[in-house]
């Protein structure tokens, strides 16, 4: 496989992807809310309480970031910090009653985006699309290198689409 054709697949999913958080960014901030307070919003629906740090942690980012996001949903009313009893030191975010009932405004904003991206595709196709992203990130996410008699690379060319 060439160098141009392992860079087209990975090119065309950054695309897609960037697309997808644009458009969402741009549904959000009709609501009034910004790119990243939807996935603290989203894991703390999930499990409210959460630390910062936890936060930070579970979606992969820096810590100052969950904090500056905190900071607006704060300002928001979105969400509150509370001191831990175990400890002072440690806050703990929770969801606003406000907050609460702008996580259906966040879902049904995803539950849109996603619609659109997916216009066109039959219900075969969207379970295909979705079991060949299970696998990428699957593979991605592995931390030993791939066994390439496991057919890994051979599925990769055959995956490359002009």
């Amino acid at each position: 496989m060439t160098k141009e054709r392992k860079q087209v697949i990975l090119y065309r999913l950054q695309s897609a992807a960037r697309l997808g958080r644009t458009s969402l960014a741009t549904r959000l901030l009709e609501h009034g809310l910004y790119a990243g307070q939807d996935a603290i919003m989203l894991q703390l629906a999930a499990e409210d309480g959460q630390s910062p740090g936890v936060l930070a942690q579970r979606l992969g980012v820096r810590p100052p970031t969950v904090t500056k996001t905190i900071s607006r949903l704060q300002s928001q009313g979105f969400v509150t910090k509370q001191a831990s009893e175990r400890d002072q030191r440690q806050a703990h975010v929770f969801l606003t009653d406000n907050g609460r009932d702008v996580i259906r405004t966040i879902e049904k904003s995803i539950r849109k985006t996603e619609k659109d991206a997916l216009r066109g595709l039959d219900k075969k196709e969207r379970k295909t699309l979705l079991k060949l992203l299970n696998r990428l990130e699957f593979n991605l996410s592995a931390r030993e290198p791939l066994d390439e008699a496991e057919g890994i690379q051979e599925t990769a060319e055959d995956s490359y689409v002009e």
